[in-house]
């Protein structure tokens, strides 16, 4: 392989690699992954903040921390820009155990949503919930 493929290659590797850090490509913010705690702290501090639960609608049923809205992970993409408009707004994720959490805050953040912070599952969330 000569040189100037080598280098153009190693270039290329380069971008793709930034452009997939956190999952996150064009304008969206970084994702964030914070303590059931830090969650806790933040919708006590009277900051403005979107609670999102990325659970299926009977998962949200049986039980659901209090002013959570529901968008299940499978609708997101399509019913996000119609649902969380403003792109700079906090956004809280959670799931049941982190992983659909992860999986949605990293979408989001790809989407452009520049403030989003997952919070994990409500199996970690001791502070109660509603039922």
């Amino acid at each position: 392989m000569s040189k100037k493929i080598r280098i153009i290659f190693l270039a290329l590797a380069a971008i793709l690699t930034i452009g997939c850090t956190n999952g996150a490509a064009g304008s969206g913010g970084k994702v964030e992954t914070i303590t059931a705690e830090q969650a806790k702290k933040i919708m006590d501090s009277g900051v403005a903040y979107i609670l999102l639960d990325v659970r299926r609608p009977d998962e949200y049923a049986e039980e659901h921390i209090k002013g959570a809205v529901l968008i299940p992970d499978f609708e997101l993409e399509q019913r996000a820009p119609r649902e969380l408009t403003d792109k700079k707004a906090l956004i809280l994720v959670y799931c049941r155990s982190g992983r659909r959490s992860l999986a949605s805050a990293k979408l989001l953040a790809g989407m452009g949503y520049a403030n989003i912070k997952d919070m994990g599952g409500i199996i970690d969330w001791p502070y109660g919930v509603e039922r």
